[in-house]
């Protein structure tokens, strides 16, 4: 037997003690709190160390560390070589396992996988089904979640969303208050920012920037990155907003004059940002 439980009076969950030397862990260590013998393996060198929580349905086994102020909870399953420390939260359905991290205050639910060597730290959130792995990283105060998918060496930071079926992955770096959705896909050395957008089924790859300027004056936002132009709610690219852009504009309800003068503007601008982009 790895270790044996004595009832803790003030939680009344259950303290582990070591019954046998598991590494740094000595015989007659006390560690963290579990609700019941199937929240921790009596095999391998999984542990649960002072401070640290499993409870509900949760089962954490392998190798498995859960250290600091760290809970593992609902039907969540941590395995594996995989370490939860910090103040991080694992729950309902979600697989941590490999040699993945979860730290800070990061939160990982529903029915999220995080795996290899992948990292999740900070504030950071990755829910619903999206999966990361490899030597991917998600920080700061990113989202994940949906069916996204974020891997490779990629980076997920500031306060990014990637969502629906979106990809990031190769060494790609997002960040800023940066959106990536739908069927989008961001790879290579590709490095989005700002309050760029990336949508439908686009793709950024190679060692493509998309740092946005925004343009305000309107009764509307106007986002240029390097290929599209958003207006209020209408993104395309370029070459659609200079054929069809006056007539998109008037038909959101502004008159002919207002529609031309704003198009021009906005070409005018959209027309320098590329350059710059390009230089």
């Amino acid at each position: 037997m790895k270790y044996s439980t004595e009832v803790d009076e003030k939680t009344g969950l259950l303290r582990i003690r070591a019954e046998k030397d598991l590494g740094s862990i000595k015989k007659g260590d006390l560690g963290g709190l579990i609700e019941c013998l199937e929240n921790l393996s009596q095999y391998g060198g999984a542990w649960v160390y002072d401070g640290a929580r499993v409870h509900g349905n949760a089962y954490v086994s392998g190798n498995a560390q859960i250290y600091g102020n760290a809970q593992v909870y609902g039907n969540a399953a941590v395995f594996g070589a995989a370490a939860v420390f910090g103040a991080a939260r694992i729950y309902c359905d979600v697989r941590v396992h490999g040699d993945a991290q979860v730290s800070g205050n990061a939160q990982v639910y529903r029915n999220a996988r995080v795996y290899d060597d992948a990292q999740v730290s900070g504030n950071a959130h990755v829910s619903g089904n999206a999966r990361v792995h490899g030597d991917a990283h998600v920080s700061g105060d990113a989202r994940v979640y949906g069916d996204a998918l974020v891997h490779g060496d990629a980076q997920v930071y500031d306060d990014a969303r990637i969502y629906d079926a979106a990809w990031v992955s190769g060494d790609a770096q997002v960040h800023g208050d940066v959106r990536v959705h739908g069927a989008a896909r961001v790879y290579g050395e590709a490095r989005v920012s700002g309050n760029a957008r990336v949508h439908g089924e686009a793709r950024v790859s190679g060692n493509a920037q998309v740092t946005p300027k925004v343009l305000t004056g309107f009764p509307f936002t106007v986002t240029f990155t390097d290929n599209h132009v958003e207006v209020g709610c209408l993104f395309h690219t370029y070459e659609v907003w200079q054929e069809r852009g006056a007539g998109m504009i008037k038909a959101d309800g502004y008159t002919t004059k207002q529609a031309k003068e704003w198009h021009k503007i906005i070409m005018l601008v959209a027309t320098q940002h590329k350059k710059d982009v390009q230089s």
